[in-house]
C-alpha cells in the first residue's frame, strides 16, 4: 500500500441539521412489474448470475435491480458492495465492491453525494469518517458485526491504563468509538507492517484475537490480544478442512486470517478477502475452497468459470440483513442515516490515516 494508491481529500460534514430526506426530497416508489423492457435492460445482469439465480426468481429480482439502478442516478449515489453480498446486489446494482475499507476509500474519488452502504455498520461509519461531506446511508440499521460489538471505547481506554506505552492497533472491523481511542488501524492484509512499524517489543492487536494469533506467529514482536472473533470465521475447524481434503485431495484450500490459527495452518493459502480473489484469479486452481463467508465464492465465480468452487458455507447474518429491497427503501425514503460525532470522526480519522500513510 502506498499514498499514491490510497490517496483522497476530506471535505467538511454536512451541518445542516436537516435530515436526508428533507435535504433530498421525496420521490415516487416505482412500479415493480417485469416488462418486456425491463427483461431486456436487465439481460446482460442475469447473464452474471444465472448459474446463482434461476430464470423464475429473475423475475421477481430484474423489477428492483432495474429500479434501483435508475434511482441511484437521479440520487447521484453510489452503492458499495462488500465482498459478501448475496450475487443480486453484488452484480445488479453495486458500483464498487471489495473490502470494507477499499470502499469507503474508493467512495471518496467519486463525485456522489450518496453513500449507500451495502454491509455492516461499521462499515458505514468508515465511509462517513472518510467522506463526512457525503450523506451516508445503509439499508438496515441492524446490520452488526460480532467483532465490532466485542470491544468499546471504553474497553480502549482500560486497556490503555492498565498497559501504559504500549501501542494499541485496532482492526478496521470496529466501530468509530474504537478506533478513535486507538492508534492506528490495520486490516487483515498489512496487520503484520503495521504491528512493526512501532519498532517496540509489545502491541495489542484488537479485537480479533484470531488475527492477532495469527500475526503473532510471523513477528518477533508480542502481539496482545483481546477476546473478540468474527461469528463466521470462528466456526471453521482445521478437522473440517482435514475431511475437505480426505473428500478432495486435489482441493486448494484458502483461508481468512480471521480464521483460528489451526484453520489456517491447514490452508494452502491465508489471506484478506482481496487477496483470496486475487490468488483465485490468478493462480486458476482447478478445485478450491474459500474458507470465509460463503457469498464470495458465488461473486467471482462468473469470473472465473474454469474453477470449481467448494462451498463450505457459513453465512453472515448481519450482512445477509441487507437486501435489494431494503437498498430501494433506503434510496426512496433516504433511510437510514449514518451520522458519526465530528470530534470521534476526526480522531477516528487520525487513526486511519496514519495506516494509510505508512508505504506498507
Amino acid at each position: 500500500m502506498t499514498v499514491a494508491q490510497t490517496a483522497y481529500s476530506v471535505s467538511e460534514p454536512i451541518t445542516t441539521g436537516l435530515t436526508a430526506l428533507e435535504r433530498f426530497g421525496r420521490v415516487e416508489r416505482p412500479d415493480l412489474r417485469y416488462t418486456p423492457e425491463i427483461a431486456e435492460a436487465t439481460a446482460p445482469i442475469f447473464e452474471k448470475v444465472k448459474h446463482f439465480i434461476p430464470a423464475i426468481e429473475w423475475a421477481a429480482l430484474a423489477p428492483t435491480i432495474h429500479a434501483i439502478n435508475k434511482l441511484k442516478k437521479e440520487r447521484n449515489a453510489v452503492i458499495l458492495a462488500h465482498n459478501y453480498m448475496t450475487p443480486d446486489i453484488y452484480h445488479g446494482v453495486a458500483d464498487i465492491f471489495g473490502d470494507s475499507l477499499q470502499l469507503a476509500i474508493e467512495a471518496t474519488r467519486t463525485d456522489a453525494e450518496v453513500i449507500v452502504q451495502c454491509g455492516v455498520h461499521f462499515m458505514a461509519e468508515t465511509s462517513k469518517i472518510l467522506s463526512p461531506e457525503k450523506t451516508v446511508l445503509i439499508p438496515d440499521m441492524r446490520a452488526g458485526c460480532s467483532l465490532a460489538e466485542s470491544i468499546t471505547g471504553a474497553d480502549v481506554r482500560a486497556l490503555r491504563e492498565r498497559n501504559p506505552g504500549v501501542p494499541i492497533i485496532t482492526y478496521v472491523n470496529t466501530s468509530a468509538e474504537v478506533k478513535a481511542e486507538c492508534d492506528i488501524c490495520c486490516t487483515s492484509s498489512n496487520a503484520l507492517q503495521v504491528v512493526e512499524s512501532f519498532g517496540v517489543d509489545r502491541v495489542f492487536l484488537v479485537p480479533d484475537k484470531y488475527l492477532a494469533a495469527n500475526v503473532g506467529k510471523k513477528t518477533d514482536v508480542e502481539v496482545l490480544v483481546w477476546d473478540g472473533a468474527c461469528e463466521v470465521h470462528e466456526r471453521f475447524t482445521a478437522e473440517e478442512l482435514r475431511d475437505y481434503r480426505r473428500i478432495e485431495p486435489d482441493v486448494k484450500i484458502i483461508a481468512h486470517p480471521e480464521c483460528p490459527p489451526e484453520v489456517v495452518a491447514e490452508a494452502d493459502f491465508a489471506g484478506s478477502t482481496a487477496h483470496m480473489i486475487d490468488w483465485v484469479k490468478t493462480r486458476r486452481p482447478e478445485k478450491v475452497m474459500m474458507v470465509t463467508e460463503c457469498s464470495m465464492a458465488d461473486n467471482i465465480a462468473s469470473e472465473t468459470p474454469d474453477v470449481n468452487y467448494i462451498r463450505p458455507c457459513n453465512l453472515c447474518p448481519h450482512m445477509k440483513r441487507i437486501t435489494l429491497g431494503k437498498i430501494l427503501d433506503s434510496l426512496v425514503e433516504m433511510k437510514e442515516e449514518v451520522v458519526v460525532d465530528p470530534v470521534v470522526a476526526n480522531r477516528a480519522r487520525t487513526a486511519v490515516e496514519r495506516m494509510i500513510n505508512l508505504k506498507i
